[in-house]
């Protein structure tokens, strides 16, 4: 191979590896920052599924241009739209599977916080939903609270539902409320942070404890991937760290 053909092929592939890193550092943020803002990205299990899809926008997409590109080929552009086509569809379809199961909402329910992703809501219930929870948001999730069951018979009914058909209370918008509507319920459930050595070595959860030193108790946070623990303060929540509530 002469000097310019090769001079050629890899011009032709840093072309196409830095637009493909460009789109890869601009999907890293929306999906690590935006939709699974740490240790999210843990619990819900979405990390691999981004690596597969950086492997194939990243590295395979340019290697196969290192590899056709030809000074001169009469189907190369061919052959590059074909590379480029699949490489898009990969990663369309890559973004498509992380978006529709993107975390909207984490919900406090009695005594804990659960995940809420998108396509764990039924579309029944955001119609049903007040203006302020009847949308799936773009951004970061929010903290929300289910309304208490005001009755034995409300209780068993929401029961029913989630034996019958898999979704839960918090799940459904149309019985959220603002978090701040529930202090009272959830410091009543809160734990004491001792309670976090039993299930976590001391190093990790002193870590955690010094590095969030307003953090007073904790309640569970149930997840897909990894359940986590949920800190908490004066009515506050201080965040979300990786240790392990049972």
């Amino acid at each position: 191979m002469s000097d310019s053909a090769l001079t050629f092929r890899l011009k032709a592939f840093s072309y196409h590896l830095g637009i493909s890193v460009l789109i890869a550092l601009v999907s890293l943020y929306i999906i690590f920052m935006v939709w699974h803002p740490a240790p999210l990205a843990t619990a819900v299990g979405v990390t691999h599924i981004f690596i597969m899809m950086l492997a194939i926008d990243v590295v395979l997409g340019p290697l196969l241009t290192l590899i056709v590109a030809k000074k001169g080929k009469k189907s190369l552009k061919f052959d590059l739209g074909v590379i480029i086509v699949l490489q898009l569809a990969a990663f369309t379809y890559g973004i498509y599977n992380i978006a529709i199961s993107r975390p909207v909402y984490i919900a406090f329910d009695t005594l804990r916080f659960e995940v809420i992703q998108a396509n764990n809501i039924p579309k029944e219930s955001l119609q049903q939903a007040t203006p302020t929870y009847d949308t799936l948001g773009w951004g970061r999730p929010k903290f929300v609270a289910v309304t208490p069951a005001k009755n034995i018979e409300q209780k068993n009914n929401r029961t029913f539902v989630e034996l019958q058909t898999g979704v839960a209370p918090s799940m459904q918008p149309n019985l959220y409320e603002p978090l701040e509507s529930q202090w009272e319920n959830i410091n009543h459930s809160a734990k004491d942070l001792n309670d976090l050595y039993s299930t976590n070595s001391k190093v990790v959860v002193d870590d955690v404890i010094t590095k969030y030193p307003s953090a007073t108790m904790w309640l569970p946070l149930k997840a897909y991937e990894q359940d986590m623990v949920v800190l908490i303060n004066d009515n506050k929540v201080v965040d979300i760290v990786d240790l392990r509530p049972y």
